[in-house]
């Protein structure tokens, strides 16, 4: 496991620590792969009873690094852009294991959510943020969708109606809507945070292990999140191939407002 991604034992709870805070926590193909051996850690360790995903610094996670896309032709072939489903099967397979984990998962977010930061924090059981957090998914700002889960997961927490506003404007998300909403199981200050969190996991310790995997098992297994997947990557797929897309990610790193071409 690189120093990418930390994982910290605090008795009964395994801590998973995003740790790029130079980059704002954005992920790159790396970085899932450390997470993924951590989140084999936690499933292989005895006597966890939750799993925490934070992030180092300023922030929880700014979502894709845009920047390191030239490197995924080192770890998926020269031509991935035009076969693009062995990349979005990886990522979506590192937020599966995630979100199958058998222990209770808990995002604990401040500074900024977005993106694939905010796709992970969705395969999480809780997400308890702070004040202030900047919460979305600007993915179609950047000419395509959230292909890592967000889409369906958003889908199943909140519906298709808001889950549509959210992911087509690509806005922010008012973050007291979003505890309305159930996107979020608390919002507090930011002081307060490591407290609301492990009141959350003094809670949970309260009811029986098995009882609280099963339940999780029970609850995750009524939704048909894997043909949700299968579309996700099936419409990025076009997307990645678009002008559209090109015009995106030089705006984003131009910092200047993208002219869209339709195309």
């Amino acid at each position: 496991m690189t120093d990418l991604i930390v994982t910290r034992r605090h008795e009964a709870v395994l801590e998973i620590l995003f740790n790029r805070p130079d980059k704002r926590n954005a992920i790159t193909w790396p970085m899932m792969t450390a997470l993924n051996a951590a989140l084999i850690e936690a499933e292989k360790a005895s006597g966890l009873r939750a799993v925490v995903l934070r992030g180092e610094g300023n922030g929880f996670c700014a979502g894709i690094d845009v920047g390191a896309f030239p490197e995924a032709a080192e770890h998926f072939g020269e031509g991935w852009r035009e076969n693009l489903f062995p990349l979005t099967e990886a990522y979506q397979a590192v937020a599966n294991r995630l979100e199958r984990l058998a222990l209770p998962t808990i995002a604990m977010l401040h500074g900024y959510c977005l993106g694939l930061g905010f796709e992970l924090a969705l395969a999480c059981d809780f997400r308890i943020a702070a004040e202030g957090t900047r919460l979305g998914l600007p993915e179609t700002r950047l000419g395509i969708i959230p292909d890592v889960g967000g889409t369906t997961r958003l889908v199943r927490l909140v519906g298709a109606g808001r889950a549509k506003e959210i992911i087509m404007t690509g806005k922010l998300v008012d973050l007291a809507a979003a505890e309305r909403w159930g996107i979020l199981n608390g919002l507090v200050p930011a002081e307060d945070l490591q407290a609301r969190v492990d009141g959350l996991i003094d809670d949970l310790a309260q009811a029986a292990p098995l009882a609280v995997s099963h339940a999780k098992r029970v609850i995750n297994g009524m939704f048909d999140v894997e043909r949700g997947l299968q579309l996700e990557g099936w419409a990025q797929a076009q997307l990645m191939r678009s002008q559209d897309f090109e015009v995106g990610v030089q705006a984003m790193l131009t910092r200047q407002p993208p002219s869209w071409t339709g195309r």
